[in-house]
């Protein structure tokens, strides 16, 4: 499993279809050889491939609009790495997205890193991919 690092990547991959949603989250899916086969006519010999891997590739958007700590990110995006990387077994080669779309309620988790926060991420996730590996 690779992981999505820069913006072209990231816009790559949400170019594409939005393949499952939940409460708080949403997963997109681009195939790698469409979003190679978008790029190769504007490219340079000193341009690299946007993916130059085949493999799965996967991106954690968390906006600060929806999770206005930096702790609750990083917290958030943990659990995203870490249930991907469990399912990467079952994705297809393709670029994927999982993006942070509504918030989590303040009153329900207090704390801005607390287990239950964690736990809930973790089941949405997981239900999440799922989903993916079913329609990919």
């Amino acid at each position: 499993m690779q992981r999505l690092k820069t913006r072209p990547q990231f816009q790559a991959v949400l170019a594409g279809v939005i393949v499952a949603r939940t409460t708080h989250f949403a997963l997109h899916r681009n195939a790698l050889d469409a979003m190679n086969a978008q790029t190769v006519p504007s490219k340079t010999h000193d341009t690299p491939d946007l993916f130059p891997v085949q493999d799965v590739w996967v991106g954690a958007m968390v906006p600060k609009r929806w999770a206005k700590r930096a702790v609750t990110r990083n917290a958030i995006k943990r659990q995203i790495y870490t249930v991907s990387a469990d399912f990467s077994p079952r994705l297809s080669r393709s670029g994927w997205v999982i993006r942070l779309r509504r918030d989590f309620s303040r009153k329900e988790f207090v704390s801005a890193s607390s287990e239950a926060l964690k736990q809930a991420v973790c089941s949405e996730v997981q239900a999440l991919m799922q989903a993916g590996a079913q329609a990919a």
